[in-house]
């Protein structure tokens, strides 16, 4: 018998950890290969995290709502056969003084003294230490409830809920050194992100956690590091709109699921991507990053949870393929069952706002991406053509850019393709097969 560690994995392109919502199991448990032992939320999607063995639940070092990095250990699993590991220490398998090779013992010091310098140098998760600024918490000044006495992004909300904040000491001036004290003078502190605001008689309070916490570090990371700027132009889908509804019901009949207007938009900014790779990129300080792979974001609502899974090689699909890829993975978002593989690679984000019923809108952009597009309601207009007004079914695409890294001319030239594809879908010349 050997110990094995299970550690936190990678669960999505630039996620760099993640907070345990619930063990699935608990010591003693017994669990194959791959079988889920916990779930997890990233800033990116829920997941659960398998198991990497078969054999049984020895320890959980990490405990729920605890924010822990990728890499980092989560739990213990004693596996049968296996070799000893950093933690086999902790097996007492045989009382007898053969059962560890001197070469075993030696390997379990060396193991066990990084975790105590790790305690000494009191290392907090990206979480905590994001709601301790913010709210000018003093993380000395606080008990950690976690294991060794870690401090959990659960103990900095319990002591926000409570209002009871530990504030860093104050010092005189001639306490400080003239180095600490310049800087403090030049640039008094500014007012924290998220103010101590009193909620009133009748007020509901409705606590920020799991996705909806996530969202709104993303959308702070985006807007605040991401300079954006917009476009929009108006588009005659009138052909489009015909050539889908003489098939709808048919290719309802036929394949089982149902043929949107969204599936169109989709394949039209997939081809335009072609055409405009800088659209298809990523800004990464000191370059730019342009995709080969053209990975479709699709934002998909669930209740006050928002996701945002990934329709892959999105140019290389049918019309019918991505109709069949949207249903698939907003089923899956709908029923909780969206894996870290359905989330990650994406490259350009596409947003149905029109399926609320919005004609006018200005999207965050997906960080790190550099543009998203926003495909409106599908509305009827009177238009001027051939010397006179006629009904016309108009759609509005509002794009929003990275101007780091794309400047109005290509923008515009992407979004003037995107239409002339949309305005040429006709029944004459589009098939969706």
């Amino acid at each position: 018998m050997g110990v094995e560690k299970i550690n936190m994995p990678q669960l999505g392109e630039s996620v760099t950890e993640g907070t345990i919502n619930s063990w699935l199991v608990q010591p003693g448990d017994k669990v194959n290969k791959y079988d889920p032992i916990a779930e997890v939320m990233t800033d990116k999607v829920n997941a659960e995290v398998p198991s990497s063995f078969t054999g049984t639940i020895k320890e959980l070092i990490a405990q729920e709502g605890d924010t822990i990095e990728v890499g980092e250990l989560m739990c213990h699993i004693e596996v049968e056969g296996a070799g000893s590991s950093a933690s086999t220490a902790e097996e007492k398998t045989d009382d007898s003084p053969k059962a560890e090779s001197p070469e075993k013992q030696v390997s379990e010091k060396t193991d066990t003294k990084p975790k105590q310098e790790k305690g000494n140098k009191k290392r907090y998760s990206p979480a905590v230490m994001t709601l301790a600024q913010d709210n000018d918490i003093d993380l000395n000044q606080v008990e950690g409830s976690g294991r060794g006495g870690r401090i959990t992004r659960k103990d900095i909300e319990k002591i926000i809920a409570s209002g009871d904040m530990p504030r860093a000491k104050e010092e005189s001036a001639s306490e400080r050194p003239a180095a600490e004290r310049a800087p403090e003078q030049a640039a008094p502190k500014t007012s924290v992100s998220a103010p101590n605001v009193q909620a009133g008689e009748g007020d509901v309070e409705i606590p920020v956690t799991g996705v909806r916490k996530a969202i709104a570090q993303n959308m702070v990371k985006s807007t605040t590091e991401i300079p954006h700027a917009w476009m929009m132009v108006e588009v005659d889908v009138t052909n489009l709109v015909e050539l889908r509804n003489s098939l709808k019901k048919q290719f309802k009949e036929k394949e089982g699921y149902s043929l949107t207007f969204f599936s169109f938009f989709v394949k039209a900014v997939a081809q335009a991507l072609k055409d405009y790779p800088q659209l298809n990129s990523t800004w990464a300080g000191d370059k730019i990053i342009q995709r080969k792979a053209i990975n479709l974001n699709i934002a998909v609502a669930k209740e006050d949870e928002l996701f945002v899974p990934v329709i892959k090689d999105a140019d290389e699909k049918s019309i019918k393929g991505i109709a069949r890829d949207i249903t698939d993975i907003a089923g899956k978002a709908r029923q909780g069952k969206l894996t870290s593989k359905d989330m990650e690679g994406g490259t350009f984000t596409v947003n149905n706002t029109g399926s609320f019923g919005s004609v006018q809108s200005m999207g965050v952009i997906n960080h790190p991406q550099a543009a998203i597009l926003q495909v409106e309601s599908i509305v009827k207009k009177p238009v001027y053509q051939d010397g006179m007004f006629g009904a016309r079914d108009m759609v509005n695409l509002c794009l929003s850019l990275d101007h780091r890294v794309l400047d109005g001319l290509v923008a515009g030239n992407f979004l003037a393709r995107v239409k002339e594809i949309l305005e040429n879908m006709s029944k004459e010349h589009t098939s969706v097969y």
